[in-house]
């Protein structure tokens, strides 16, 4: 049953009206009490599949997880189908994606993850971003000239944080989990140990990148055949390092990783070929419990990830402005819709610039970037008339105090009512490209994310000053944004996305297309996407757009790109009993599972 719904959202198979209506009943008659509420939902959910609609969710009743690789989601669903809670589902999955997906899932990165807990009726936000060794300088990306060194930044040793991901996992799943590390860890294990079939996304990703990769030799020999020859879609890969790093992590636990063998071989690499991470990083590696960024959105509260991450922030002081303008009437996809989000977003990204890094290190001026006084003053310089230049935007003047693109972002619900949002990285596609030896871990190129030199764009060509610079043990700004939404104080949305800069916008718009436009979430999901980050001033649009709101906008004054697919969301949405749910298609293989019988323990 799942599995054929799957396939119904990712093939898009066109079907007639009459199919659509006898589908609709056949739906009707499975879930029997459900009908007399369906007859009296509103207009915008008036039925479980709309035959007006050409994006229809997947749906479940037990629970959902929604990935961007479907045999991770088939990994998590069965942790839920065996009565493990969302956060159980959720490190499964992510362990998974370690194997599955490891240009983006990964043992050696790290992120961030919300998890609500229906019992306590509480948030919580995890972060398990990378660290900057104790052996980092403000200047170590910078020649005898002064200038970023870019391939010692991305792709060498130095390049890697202290990861978290095998940290923030254990301590999710210990504080709020139900299973036990060793079970959950064991779908991972088999997928990395007795191989699977390769996909044509990672088939063609191992392929476009593999001068990159093979100059790795560990990183040759896990990811391509001899000779540096590539897999080819359908072929088995096995990852036999990578399962002996999970059994032992599965024997072992977190301090293998963070005190025992593996740590030896992580540092034992590090010193060989340059890299700064030693074994006193390892240990000294802490998950932080952070209080969530929340605002309120014509009636629904918006709770989101605080710094280091900037989506949190930025989410609500975007949201804060939006608020001031009737975005419903406006239309989704016209020229004053898309020229008012792209005037809020350089604002946005503008303040990023000069406030947001790790609050560890930086004092973040959170409460006064989302207040909405300073919402109504951004909005009162926007004109909708006319594009306002980059050159002309500042970093905002706040009121005075009163008191990466190779991400992935997996999505969790379960039949109690608990929520998981977590997104983690390697930040680039396959990190560094270097893999530790002996043990299938990918490592990271975080500290690409730190302004290297501060005024100078950085990976993603975000600019960034003193509060995102280099120092030890500090965390690199991040633009992942968990996010959930609440409607009558239980979750309602959860949702997230990869794809660097334009993760925070990626986020937005789906928020924006949900509850101005009404779009169920598949359709918000699908719908063509935006982007502008102030620097440099360029309104980037997806396909889809018509011919004739770029000429209004190009009228406005904007300098409009066409660009590639932007982000790839997978999210879950509770309503009327029932999960909806939807994986993006703009990444191939990407899948939602929804349960369709009661959990067994």
């Amino acid at each position: 049953m799942e599995i054929s719904l799957y396939r119904l959202q990712v093939v898009r198979v066109q079907r007639s009206y009459i199919e659509r209506i006898v589908i609709a009943w056949m739906w009707c008659m499975f879930l029997g009490g459900y009908g007399a509420t369906l007859h009296a939902q509103t207009q915008n959910e008036s039925a479980i599949i709309r035959s007006d609609s050409i994006h229809n969710p997947v749906i479940g009743r037990f629970g959902m997880v929604a990935s961007q690789q479907i045999l991770a989601t088939k990994v998590g669903a069965d942790i839920l189908r065996r009565g493990g809670n969302a956060v159980d589902a959720a490190v499964a999955t992510a362990m998974a994606l370690a194997v599955v997906l490891p240009r983006a899932g990964n043992l050696g990165g790290g992120g961030f993850m919300l998890v609500y807990l229906a019992k306590k009726n509480k948030t919580i936000a995890l972060d398990y971003r990378e660290m900057a060794p104790a052996l980092a300088t403000r200047t170590m990306f910078l020649d005898q000239a002064g200038n970023v060194e870019g391939k010692r930044e991305k792709y060498s040793h130095q390049s890697a944080g202290v990861p978290g991901t095998v940290a923030g996992m254990a301590y999710a799943l210990k504080r709020y989990g139900t299973m036990d590390w060793r079970t959950i860890l064991q779908p991972a294990i088999a997928l990395a140990r007795d191989g699977f079939a390769v996909p044509w996304s990672m088939a063609s990703n191992l392929e476009r990148r593999r001068k990159r990769l093979t100059a790795n030799a560990e990183t040759a020999h896990t990811y391509f055949k001899k000779n540096g020859v590539p897999y080819r879609a359908g072929e088995i890969i096995k990852q036999k390092d990578l399962a002996r790093t999970l059994a032992l992590l599965a024997k072992k636990g977190s301090a293998a990783f963070y005190r025992g063998t593996i740590a030896q071989m992580i540092v034992a690499d590090m010193k060989a070929n340059g890299g700064l991470i030693r074994m006193r990083d390892l240990k000294n590696y802490r998950v932080r419990e952070r209080s969530a960024i929340s605002t309120h959105y014509r009636g629904y509260r918006v709770v989101s990830m605080p710094p280091p991450s900037s989506g949190g922030v930025h989410i609500a002081q975007m949201l804060n402005v939006l608020t001031q303008f009737p975005v419903k009437e406006m239309g989704y996809g016209s020229a004053q819709t898309v020229h008012l989000l792209s005037e809020v977003m350089k604002r946005a990204y503008a303040d990023r610039s000069e406030y947001l890094g790790d609050p560890d290190f930086f004092s973040v001026p959170i409460a006064r970037l989302t207040a909405r006084k300073y919402a109504l003053n951004l909005a009162k310089e926007i004109s909708l008339s006319k594009a306002t230049p980059a050159n002309k935007i500042k970093p905002g003047q706040l009121l005075p105090p009163t008191e990466s693109r190779e991400t992935t972002h997996f999505s969790v619900m379960d039949k109690d009512g608990n929520a998981v949002a977590n997104t983690y990285t390697l930040n680039f596609s396959f990190g560094s490209g270097i893999t530790v030896p002996g043990t299938g871990i990918l490592l990271n190129n975080e500290m690409a994310d730190f302004a290297a030199k501060p005024g100078v764009p950085n990976a993603f060509g975000l600019l960034g000053g003193d509060a995102n610079a280099i120092a030890p043990q500090k965390r690199p700004l991040s633009s992942m944004t968990p996010t959930m939404i609440f409607k009558n104080e239980k979750p309602w949305l959860i949702l997230g996305s990869p794809g660097g800069s334009r993760i925070i916008t990626t986020v937005l718009q789906v928020v924006v297309n949900v509850i101005d436009h009404g779009m169920n979430i598949a359709q918000a999901v699908h719908s063509p996407r935006i982007h502008h980050q102030w620097l440099p001033d360029k309104l980037q649009l997806e396909e889809g757009f018509s011919p004739d709101t770029i000429a209004l906008l190009r009228q406005k004054g904007h300098q409009v790109e066409h660009t590639f697919p932007m982000g790839s969301v997978h999210a879950i949405m509770w309503r009327n009993g029932l999960f909806f749910g939807t994986s993006d298609s703009r990444r191939p293989g990407a899948g939602t599972i929804g349960l369709m019988r009661i959990p067994q323990r």
